[in-house]
């Protein structure tokens, strides 16, 4: 004889169950979002100290002598030496300079870290940027930086020269550059969201009650017989 062999019941998600579930707790979840979000605003708008952003840009020049036209040879050659000028703006021979001359206290690692350097729009122009909670003094050190790096650059470095093209100014309309309220918020409201969302459905999860006919079914999978009425106290007495 052949044994039939019962294939395991596969539990189905049902979408209604969990519209279910989101809908009788819509307005918590909604409070737990709004919180979050609203923490993560006081905490960005009046904890996190704000940063300012101070630049300056500055060009390569291929040749140590001033010439008004390149070719694509010489662009590259800049190019390339723009890099090799924004390791030597960020040694300590550039900046420890830059802390002499301005009396500054603080180290050399210190102000290394507020200092960067980039390249703008891959060309042989490059940018010097400092971060700093202090505006005024992020623009100081940039101006500073900016003005004893090229005679430093020129002395390192025989293979070109490099000029100033924009001087030392406040970022964003002397607006802070960080921490962004916006996007903070926005992100506490997402964490938020997903928290109380696995909160809501691990509640619903370990309850080990039956709430409806169809949670009997389905769960134990036997046929329902019959229901018996929950009876209030005045209802009975009525009877």
């Amino acid at each position: 004889m052949e044994e039939k062999i019962e294939k395991p019941v596969e539990r189905e998600i049902d979408l209604r169950v969990i519209w279910g579930i989101l809908k009788k707790n819509l307005i918590f979840i909604i409070l737990v979002t709004i919180l979050f979000g609203v923490v993560s605003y006081v905490y960005s708008a009046f904890i996190i100290s704000k940063q300012y952003s101070a630049s300056a840009m500055m060009i390569v020049n291929n040749k140590s002598n001033d010439k008004t036209t390149y070719n694509t040879t010489e662009m590259t050659a800049a190019q390339n030496l723009a890099e090799v000028y924004s390791i030597i703006i960020k040694s300590d021979t550039v900046l420890q300079k830059v802390i002499d001359n301005l009396q500054l206290n603080t180290t050399y690692i210190q102000l290394n870290k507020c200092v960067s350097v980039s390249s703008v729009n891959s060309t042989q122009v490059f940018k010097v940027t400092m971060q700093h909670t202090n505006m005024k003094f992020a623009e100081e050190v940039v101006a500073e930086i900016v003005k004893v790096a090229p005679d430093i650059i020129k002395d390192t470095v025989e293979a070109g020269s490099v000029k100033v093209v924009s001087g030392a100014k406040i970022d964003n309309n002397r607006n802070p550059v960080s921490p962004n309220l916006r996007k903070n918020t926005i992100l506490g409201s997402l964490i938020g969201l997903a928290f109380i969302l696995v909160v809501v459905f691990l509640k619903e999860m370990i309850k080990n009650t039956f709430k409806t006919e169809d949670d009997i079914v389905n769960s134990l999978h036997v046929p329902l017989i019959g229901i018996i009425p929950e009876v209030h106290g005045k209802e009975f007495n009525k009877a």
